[in-house]
């Protein structure tokens, strides 16, 4: 255990179960220099606990990472939830996990994630305060899909010279909230859509309402285009595919798209711009943790707009020091954090 925090700079490991509930949860602090933790939870099933820990500390990382960059005055954090095969009463499961966050007396604000829904945040909000994402709140899904297609513009404009959409190929693989939002606009901005889920019903919607093409999930990632914008799980390019990419840039709003860093330099190798993920998809967390601070929705939406040119930021450092822009933002965001 001690070596992952070690690893990953973790500050704290907090560890809690209800077994009324069925609750075993972990939430993982990584860094609290900038402000309070936020950040997601995950409810998934797991192998073991030890694949638990290391993907909640590896994320929680990846929050502080992306708040740094961001400007927020927020820290890193995530939960993980671990998903039994069977829950008697999941709307209990929730309020346990609310007093276990309450517990932490504000060192960390949860949010939506992967596995848990605005329902899902009303009931850890009839225990504690420190949660973003309920139904009255708002879903912080188009938010990030407004600041990946700011990224996306910028990464046009840095790898092909323009910033205009117009006719450029765009692959749009995961077509959930985030995925199908961004593709909306890309369509709306006259790009040619390409797009892949394993939901065929999605894939169906994008082709009737957004005259997508589509293609079989497996073969997205290397069918030629012009940017090609990872919107599913992550960990989706690696080193095998990345050989095989037929792209000028990659922009997309999955977190930890690179399946090791390693990854970064062979696609700067290859000439292909990778638009860092933590900084291209900020905008949810970016939404909930001004809303939660008290801003209106005009000075988050000016938050927003700044994604864009914080990417060409970290571009024009890459260029200038023949580093991959994820080499980049990584020196920016422990710059910040660690001094």
């Amino acid at each position: 255990m001690f070596d992952i925090m070690e690893a990953t700079r973790l500050e704290s490991l907090h560890l809690a179960q209800d077994p009324a509930t069925g609750l075993k949860a972990i939430i993982a602090i990584h860094s609290s220099r900038l402000g309070p933790a936020l950040g997601g939870c995950r409810y998934l099933p797991y192998a073991d606990d030890d694949a638990a820990l290391r993907d909640v500390a590896r994320l929680a990382q990846g929050m502080s990472y992306k708040a740094a960059l961001a400007g927020l005055r927020q820290g890193g954090g995530k939960a993980v939830i671990v998903r039994a095969p069977h829950v008697d009463n999941r709307g209990a499961l929730f309020e346990a996990f609310g007093r276990f966050i309450d517990s932490l007396g504000g060192a960390y604000v949860t949010a939506v994630d992967s596995g848990t829904s605005s329902t899902d945040m009303d009931c850890i909000a009839q225990h504690t305060r420190h949660v973003t994402s309920t139904t009255s709140g708002g879903d912080p899904s188009p938010h990030t899909a407004m600041g990946v297609f700011a990224g996306i513009r910028a990464s046009a404009q840095a790898r092909l010279g323009s910033d205009d959409l117009e006719g450029l190929r765009i692959a749009v693989q995961g077509l959930g909230h985030v995925g199908y939002a961004l593709a909306e606009q890309l369509a709306a901005a006259g790009a040619e859509l390409l797009v892949s889920d394993l939901d065929t019903g999605k894939v169906q919607l994008a082709v009737e309402q957004l005259g997508a093409q589509p293609i079989a999930n497996e073969a997205l990632l290397t069918t030629p285009c012009d940017i090609l914008a990872p919107c599913g799980l992550g960990g989706v390019l690696t080193s095998q595919i990345v050989a095989q990419l037929r792209c000028a840039a990659v922009a997309g709003a999955a977190n930890n798209q690179l399946a090791h860093p390693d990854v970064a330099d062979e696609l700067e190798a290859r000439g292909i711009l990778y638009a860092p993920d933590y900084v291209i998809n900020s905008g949810g967390l970016i939404f909930v943790s001004l809303q939660h601070q008290g801003e209106d929705l005009p000075a988050i939406t000016a938050h927003l707009a700044q994604i864009g040119n914080r990417l060409t930021e970290v571009y024009a450092h890459a260029q200038a020091e023949h580093r991959s822009p994820a080499r980049v933002a990584d020196l920016i965001a422990e710059r910040i954090l660690y001094g």
